[in-house]
């Protein structure tokens, strides 16, 4: 008897986007996530069943065995140095870069270390101990546009995708620090226990790009 398999979601572009190729691999939701307050959805393969999670739960879940596999941006992996998982397959959506932004016309402070606001702590350490660069990260979990115009830091660490929030709002973006796209997730002991049963929706998964 084939062992009920939870895949882990994120509402949002991943979604907008995983469901498109869930649907060439012949898997489908039997009702709209969009249009429904539930966090469980059974789809029209029976052993398989869609969770829908906070981006940043994708990895947890997956790691604690919470759910067998899961689609993710590869910033949020980065981020949370994902362990107990394997990443198997770049899905080339949700394709977006992450970037460091300021304010048009900037000037720097002389005096002190840089100041950057970012949700991404240890991605942006890691960037600027690469430069060199010593700077003080502000953690902030949204509204990142407004923190060079209010004095609370000199620059930005953020995802871009068409660029239209930093022009509207008098940034632009100034430095590349890796392009970002959704990674399909495996908890390494259920490849290893379940691997019949999630190598073929791998393969379709995989043939589905």
């Amino acid at each position: 008897m084939s062992r009920i398999l939870t895949l882990a979601l994120s509402k949002g572009r991943i979604l907008d986007e995983t469901l498109p190729l869930l649907k060439k691999a012949n898997i489908q939701l039997n009702e709209d996530p969009q249009s429904s307050r539930k966090l469980i959805f059974e789809t029209n393969v029976s052993h398989i069943r869609v969770i829908i999670l906070r981006a940043t739960d994708v990895p947890t879940f997956v790691a604690h065995g919470g759910a067998d596999f899961g689609v993710v941006g590869k910033d949020i992996l980065m981020e949370q140095g994902a362990q107990n998982v394997y990443e198997l397959l770049d899905l080339k959506i949700a394709c977006c870069r992450l970037m460091v932004a300021g304010l048009v016309n900037e000037q720097l402070p002389l005096n002190r270390r840089l100041r950057i606001a970012t949700k991404y702590v240890n991605i942006t350490q890691s960037y600027y101990a690469q430069q060199g660069q010593q700077v003080d990260i502000i953690k902030l979990y949204g509204a990142m546009e407004l923190a060079p115009h209010v004095g609370l830091a000199d620059r930005i660490v953020d995802v871009v995708d068409t660029g239209n929030t930093l022009t509207a709002n008098g940034l632009q973006p100034l430095e590349f620090i890796m392009s970002i796209s959704a990674r399909l997730i495996v908890n390494k002991a259920a490849f290893k226990v379940h691997h019949t049963q999630l190598k073929p929706i791998i393969d379709d998964l995989a043939a589905a790009l």
